[in-house]
């Protein structure tokens, strides 16, 4: 296996995640491709074809196209297609490739995601992204796991990531992000609830007040703006997260109530956006406020057409 610096770098999906560690991949001269099923699409593909000639990075025809000529294949989509992704890339992966799984899904997606890569003599490593990455960009804390974790981690960190080892044992770094996100998705979704239902009774100020007497070290007008306008933007994706987090809880033997719930108030937020609460329906970046109050009046709005309906 080359130099990490001279790898050929593939990125499986090019939102958000894809986009920043691109861009910080190539301000080091780094080979990077990518494929996104959003480019198939006419409709949604120019955003990532103008990103892509901005930065040098290669667009590629599919995901198996990516992983035969790439040294390092970096997973980043949707939780659900986790295994698909795995799936299309294990045909022609390069003998010894890493596949560096990024997706925010349960223990057992990401081992079956690796008995494919693996099977077909790639090297699975799973990732754990523990915390939102814009901020951090490329060296948001990660963690790895899996029998090929202790050698990649040096190896991306030369690059930039910030890596550690969770366990050799796949599934370990995967279960602490989900029993994580229990926590962290559901107050998003806790906020927003309440913060909603108080505005339409009005209480919304003596609310707030409340919460900063017992919690006086958050500050709840900012922490809300921000979980609204995260949630209204990765809604969708956050909804599918929880559900893998839901069935991580399952597989413990656990009832998912507070993740099966969280899951439901994400994709509620994620229908508004989708049908245009926000913004204009289909522009990439909604007319969003950096009012919580303002989006809260949005769903309201939206949620009394619909019990008329």
């Amino acid at each position: 296996m080359k130099n990490s610096a001279n790898w050929r770098v593939g990125l499986v999906g090019y939102g958000e995640v894809g986009r920043i560690l691109a861009e910080d991949l190539r301000a080091q001269g780094v080979a990077v491709s990518t494929y996104d099923i959003k480019l198939d699409d006419p409709a949604t593909a120019s955003p990532l074809q103008t990103h892509a000639a901005q930065h040098g990075v290669r667009l590629m025809a599919c995901s198996a196209a990516l992983a035969a000529q790439s040294d390092f294949i970096v997973s980043a989509v949707t939780a659900s297609q986790t295994v698909p992704v795995a799936l299309a890339c294990a045909p022609t992966v390069l003998p010894g490739a890493f596949f560096l799984d990024f997706n925010s899904a349960s223990p057992g997606a990401k081992q079956r995601a690796a008995a494919l890569i693996d099977g077909a003599g790639g090297r699975y490593v799973e990732g754990a992204v523990m915390t939102s990455i814009p901020p951090y960009r490329i060296k948001v804390p990660l963690l790895l796991g899996g029998a090929h974790a202790a050698e990649l981690s040096p190896l991306i960190n030369t690059l930039g990531f910030a890596s550690k080892v969770a366990s050799d044992r796949l599934g370990v770094a995967s279960a602490t992000k989900m029993c994580r996100s229990v926590m962290i998705k559901g107050l998003e979704a806790m906020v927003i609830e309440s913060f909603t239902a108080a505005r339409h009774y009005g209480v919304e100020d003596a609310v707030v007040a409340s919460l900063y007497e017992t919690f006086p070290g958050i500050d709840w007008e900012k922490q809300a703006a921000y979980f609204f306008q995260r949630v209204i933007e990765h809604g969708r994706r956050r909804s599918e997260e929880v559900r893998e987090v839901a069935e991580t809880v399952r597989d413990a033997g656990l009832a998912p109530w507070s993740a099966a719930g969280t899951a439901e108030r994400q994709a509620w937020v994620a229908d508004c956006a989708d049908a245009g609460v926000f913004g204009a329906r289909g522009t990439p970046k909604f007319a969003r406020s950096a009012d919580w109050r303002v989006e809260a009046d949005r769903m309201l709005a939206l949620a009394r057409r619909q019990e008329k309906s």
